[in-house]
């Protein structure tokens, strides 16, 4: 894996769904035995905002900086991880990207609001920005109940190169939780030489996981195409096996790119309810 700091870094509006990704960060910074960074990003071009004179603005943002800073202090004391408060003005996406680039974080964790709800389809919009361009891997939470730990992790399979990096964030994980890795294989095709292909892909890394000492399932899953049946389909044997985190890349080079590029990876981060891992590959 990359080198990076032993940082994470979490935006954080005091709301409840950025309340609930703190809440998750603890396990994994102890993990990597890392500092978790708690960023609020003021947005100037609010029209609230610019109801207030530029003292008032100073104030607010001093009052604002007090508050995050009290509030990451009883965090470090319910978690025993250390927790660094962090208060910047500016675009909201420019500014976690700009951050965690300037912190050069090991992951970034983002809790996500449902898509259905036409507001907060614009945090989605953003979400993806943040998942797009991040260069550390993207830990998108969303729901309200999630388990302690991470013991089953769903790992889907394409025929990318990537599958190697993928794969190794999934064991670094697997090794500290005592986790087991569920690698899954959706097939859309009645082609036997893609089904072979497949097939085999999914064995190697069978083996490999086994090789590593870290338990492990492999699974073939036979489904529709089409971005919303295979997303239902993952979905469902997620569930079914009671993940605790799905592990997909951001961008893929081969002919099937349009499914974790596009769509299928915008159904997977918005329509899941289980926690999810988009990395980012190597030379992006």
């Amino acid at each position: 894996m990359e080198t990076r700091e032993n940082k994470i870094l979490i935006p954080f509006d005091f709301a409840e769904q950025s309340l609930i990704a703190l809440d998750q960060s603890y396990n994994i910074a102890r993990m990597v035995n890392a500092e978790i960074n708690i960023l609020h990003v003021i947005t100037e071009n609010n029209a609230l905002w610019g109801l207030f004179s530029k003292n008032e603005q100073d104030d607010l943002v001093e009052k604002l900086k007090v508050k995050l800073t009290d509030f990451a202090g009883l965090i470090e004391k319910k978690s025993g991880v250390k927790v660094k408060p962090i208060v910047e003005k500016g675009k909201l996406v420019d500014t976690i990207l700009n951050t965690a680039e300037k912190l050069n974080v090991k992951f970034l964790i983002i809790g996500a609001a449902s898509y259905y709800d036409i507001k907060q389809k614009v945090i989605g919009s953003n979400s993806l920005r943040i998942i797009r361009e991040s260069k550390c891997p993207v830990i998108t939470i969303k729901g309200k109940h999630h388990n302690e730990g991470c013991r089953n992790i769903v790992l889907p399979l394409d025929l990318t190169k990537e599958t190697r990096e993928k794969v190794t964030y999934a064991i670094y994980f697997a090794k500290y939780y005592k986790s087991i890795i569920h690698i899954v294989t959706m097939n859309t095709t009645s082609d036997v030489y893609i089904m072979n292909r497949k097939k085999l892909q999914l064995k190697q890394v069978y083996d490999f996981i086994k090789s590593q000492g870290v338990e492990c399932s492999q699974n073939f899953i036979i489904t529709n195409s089409g971005n919303s049946s295979m997303c239902t389909a993952l979905l469902e044997f997620s569930h079914k096996v009671d993940a605790d985190l799905v592990i997909i890349m951001t961008q893929q080079e081969t002919e099937i790119i349009k499914y974790f590029v596009g769509s299928l990876a915008k159904e997977i981060i918005h329509n899941f309810d289980i926690p999810v891992m988009s990395i980012v590959p190597k030379g992006k």
